[in-house]
């Protein structure tokens, strides 16, 4: 049986992770690219979404297009700022990745690690399982030591990366993109809660977040294959004091300020008030 033929659809929320590629790839594919996943075609194309999505009801809905691109956006700027936040990471001599809900992420593959490193990629068998055919397909290699482990993150997730290998006594830099929108308020204070026994000092954390009113703005026509009807959570009203509570250092920045940063033609972004998402960096003290 070839990859093709065992590798299941993208269904449910995770289906997501294909039209996230599906951003990254167009993304790849600019000139003045933010960054370059090599990747994120293949699994676009391996999800049905490359090189165009099928045809939507909403297709000459002019709000409804604005929409997606505001999702495509956020997407764009939040995957350089986690690039950007893993780099720093490792600079300052951390050796220990976790992705949570880790989808069709491809950092194992497309980023230069520094030796020793080790990354763990969690999430949900089905999504890894489709990852894995296109990867074989793709005769990918990762830079690092690449972990993945299967297990939904409602369940005993700790114990699950303790048994991959996983060191809580060492500096951790843990990525949760596109993920807390979809817990509910008590889920996302569990996974933190979770995530803060785990790290040691000297920990990184970085994590993006639902605006205020981003669930009444943007429906399921957001991201080509998304499970947008699924969002339930939005960031709190003051995230740093947030993360503080549960023993981080944290900045919060909005997709305007660092996009600014990045250079990107302040022509391309939607309104403001049209950009869903806060980014946020922290650091275990």
């Amino acid at each position: 049986m070839t990859d093709e033929q065992e590798r299941a659809q993208p269904s449910g929320v995770w289906a997501t992770a294909v039209g996230v590629a599906r951003v990254r790839a167009l993304e790849t594919e600019r000139e003045n690219a933010l960054f370059r996943d090599p990747l994120a075609r293949a699994f676009a194309t391996a999800g049905g979404l490359w090189p165009s999505p099928p045809p939507r009801p909403d297709d000459g809905d002019e709000a409804a297009r604005r929409r997606r691109l505001a999702v495509s956006f956020s997407i764009v700027i939040r995957t350089k700022f986690l690039d950007d936040l893993l780099r720093r990471a490792c600079a300052s001599g951390v050796r220990q990745v976790v992705l949570l809900g880790a989808g069709m992420d491809s950092r194992a593959f497309r980023m230069d690690w520094p030796e020793g490193t080790r990354l763990f990629e969690v999430d949900t068998a089905a999504p890894l399982d489709f990852k894995a055919s296109v990867l074989r397909q793709e005769q990918a290699v990762a830079r690092c030591e690449r972990i993945t482990v299967a297990v939904d993150l409602r369940e005993d997730w700790p114990g699950a990366l303790a048994a991959a290998g996983h060191d809580p006594a060492s500096p951790t830099v843990w990525i949760a993109e596109g993920l807390l929108i979809y817990l509910p308020e008590d889920a996302v204070e569990s996974l933190l809660a979770r995530i803060s026994a785990l790290s040691a000092t000297g920990s990184c954390l970085g994590l993006t977040l639902g605006s205020r009113g981003v669930i009444e703005r943007f429906g399921a026509d957001a991201v080509p294959g998304s499970a947008a009807s699924m969002w339930v959570s939005e960031m709190p009203d003051d995230p740093v004091g947030w993360l503080a509570g549960h023993g981080w250092e944290a900045s919060s920045h909005t997709l305007f300020e660092c996009a600014a940063a990045y250079g990107r033609p302040s022509g391309t972004a939607p309104q403001h008030d049209e950009r869903p998402g806060g980014l946020i960096s922290a650091v275990r003290r």
